[in-house]
């Protein structure tokens, strides 16, 4: 099948499209290297450098690789920025998003999978979260991920547009040749681990009393290619009917569980010092992905912490500079 991967040089794409190439799929990576790098797509697949703000460039890229089906992982994805600069996530997300699913139904592409967010999730109900909880998003990021989730939902029933809305929970590890590499880096095993390369002087936990275990918040972190996989059951998938599916590992970790596996793994003593809350971290997060295991047989084969973040670190021993572009 020849797919069109927007996003396809960032950090989940660029693994999705290893794992496609892998499958023996022909890819077409569209990307515009804002948080991407040329040097994470894979070689055997076609890279396109380009906007989906662009109209004619995505035009042109239906017109000359004719894609049979897409993957949409193009997108501004800071929920923190999102809520200082919201018509950047509420106006270019969705014209971006709008711009892309224009094109294939215009050129009759009508397998689409959107890389959606756990944050339409700010205030669930219940634990683990199930894609029957109510959507309240947590920021402009997450509403605008809600906005396509809802245009899908809307061609699939005026135009046949068959989709998966894919809500994970907080992507982690690396695969032997790709990894994690945000400039700036936000996320916490990334962070945790520029400490054991002696790139920061130490990890800042935000708040250590709340209801959890041992104080620090709970989340739910599932392993990049358990991610990757998923993506690629829900595409073979599509002729069954449109489907959505939350992701997450079903277990959650603590922050402070995070930072001492890291330090077992790494051997350096990571230094951590407790900061005060951010407004808005609920204390736990945990998806359930029994859907997807009981309608598409997906099991994680990396559901252990050790696993994912080791991982991870092998990757940035390889890599301490990211990609060095």
């Amino acid at each position: 099948m020849k797919i069109l991967v927007t996003g396809g040089a960032g950090y989940i794409g660029s693994i999705v499209v290893e794992q496609l190439v892998k499958e023996g799929e022909e890819v077409i990576v569209f990307d515009n290297l804002y948080q991407g790098h040329r040097a994470a797509v894979h070689p055997d697949a076609v890279f396109v450098e380009g906007d989906l703000a662009d109209r004619a460039a995505v035009e042109a890229v239906f017109d000359r690789h004719r894609p049979e089906a897409i993957m949409h992982f193009a997108s501004y994805t800071l929920v923190g920025e999102s809520m200082e600069k919201p018509f950047l996530y509420l106006g270019q997300n969705v014209t971006n998003g709008l711009n892309l699913l224009q094109s294939a139904v215009a050129h009759n592409v009508r397998r689409f999978i959107l890389s959606s967010t756990a944050n339409l999730f700010d205030d669930p109900e219940r634990m683990p979260i199930d894609e029957a909880e109510r959507i309240v998003p947590g920021s402009p990021y997450g509403e605008s991920k809600y906005i396509l989730e809802r245009f899908l939902y809307w061609l699939d029933k005026t135009q046949g547009f068959r989709y998966a809305a894919l809500r994970y929970f907080n992507a982690a590890g690396a695969s032997a040749e790709r990894g994690e590499d945000h400039a700036p880096e936000l996320h916490l095993i990334p962070i945790v681990l520029q400490v054991a390369l002696g790139q920061r002087d130490k990890v800042i936990i935000f708040g250590d009393d709340y209801p959890t275990r041992d104080g620090t918040c709970v989340r739910d972190y599932i392993h990049v290619i358990d991610l990757a996989q998923a993506h690629i059951l829900a595409l073979n998938a599509l002729d069954r009917g449109s489907r959505t599916y939350n992701l997450g590992n079903g277990q959650g970790f603590t922050i402070r569980e995070v930072i001492n596996t890291a330090r077992q793994i790494t051997g350096h003593p990571i230094p951590a010092e407790v900061g005060p809350r951010r407004p808005g971290d609920p204390a736990t997060l945990i998806a359930s992905s029994d859907k997807i295991r009981r309608e598409l047989g997906w099991e994680p084969q990396y559901p252990e912490l050790r696993d994912i973040i080791e991982s991870a670190w092998q990757w940035h021993q390889a890599h301490p500079q990211g990609y060095e572009e």
